[in-house]
């Protein structure tokens, strides 16, 4: 990553990055993206027929059962920990963007930076201030009629005083 030049109000910071060297990462990345491949579906197409077929010849037997219910039962329990592993790196790369994207624009909110760290109680109440201020948006008119967060509540109440000051005056 590049090191931006320090502004005015604006610390100059560095971020390393290592990139992918723990041996885990590298290993569930890859089994990952081969367990997503047409490739991994065509050969667990393959192992189901190939087991299919074999049934008559093991008479349906219990052990015949007990191979693929054995086989599939591990590899579930393995692909949910890779699978788990992927979804946390891709969650937390997403919240970093949309984290600079905020941070980046004048207009946003820095308050919601990180909100995925509060518990669930702090979320519904930031909830419902969102949906306060979606209905603030819907009585001025749409949403694009209000544009800060930290404005929204005095944006309203100035345009309805607003209002109210050229009624009386009719």
């Amino acid at each position: 990553m590049k090191r931006r030049k320090a502004t005015p109000g604006r610390p100059q910071t560095r971020i390393r990055l290592k990139g992918r060297h723990g041996l885990f990462d590298r290993l569930a990345g890859a089994i990952t993206r081969l367990a997503g491949s047409s490739y991994a579906f065509s050969g667990a197409m393959l192992v189901v027929l190939l087991w299919a077929v074999c049934g008559p010849l093991f008479g349906f037997s219990e052990a015949w059962q007990l191979v693929v219910n054995t086989g599939t039962t591990i590899v579930t329990f393995l692909m949910v920990f890779l699978i788990q592993h992927s979804q946390n790196k891709d969650s937390i790369a997403i919240h970093i963007k949309l984290n600079e994207l905020l941070a980046s624009h004048e207009l946003a909110s820095n308050r919601v930076i990180s909100i995925e760290d509060l518990d669930e109680e702090d979320l519904a109440r930031v909830r419902v201030f969102y949906n306060q201020l979606a209905d603030y948006a819907e009585e001025e008119g749409g949403l694009k009629c209000t544009h800060s967060l930290d404005d929204a509540k005095a944006s309203h109440i100035r345009k309805k005083e607003s209002r109210m000051a050229r009624r009386k005056k009719s």
